[in-house]
Formats: C-alpha cells, sequence, structure tokens
C-alpha cells in the first residue's frame, strides 16, 4: 500500500542499515535495524504509523543530504 509519507524504503542487510525517503524528500539512514523489523516494515498497513511506533526513537540514524 502506498504510503503519503514515505517516498522509498531500502534495506542493506550487510550493515542492518534502513534507509527511509520521505515524501518531502529527505533521506534518513536508521542504523542497527533487524531483518525482521524491516520485513515488518514493507507489509504494514501504515508506514508511517509503523516508522514513528517501531524505529523512531529505537535506532540510532543519520540524516543523509
Amino acid at each position: 500500500m502506498p504510503s503519503s509519507v514515505i517516498d522509498k524504503i531500502d534495506y542493506f542487510q550487510e550493515s542492518l542499515t534502513l534507509r527511509v525517503k520521505f515524501v518531502s524528500g529527505l533521506i534518513y539512514d536508521y542504523r542497527g535495524v533487524p531483518p525482521e523489523v524491516y520485513k515488518s516494515l514493507k507489509i504494514a498497513g501504515s508506514k508511517g504509523r509503523f516508522l514513528n511506533f517501531h524505529i523512531k526513537g529505537k535506532y540510532d540514524f543519520d540524516k543523509v543530504n
């Protein structure tokens, strides 16, 4: 299901990095995200809500330029 907040998500399993590109154009890398959390995000009915409750504030992140 398309998200009104998230444009694209990528996952780099070798570094456990979840990259989230928002509709606004901002990109964030969340570090240390387990594969099962990424898989749950992919199938979530509301990706924005899942991100807010299960990823933000739980994993370190970097803003990508």
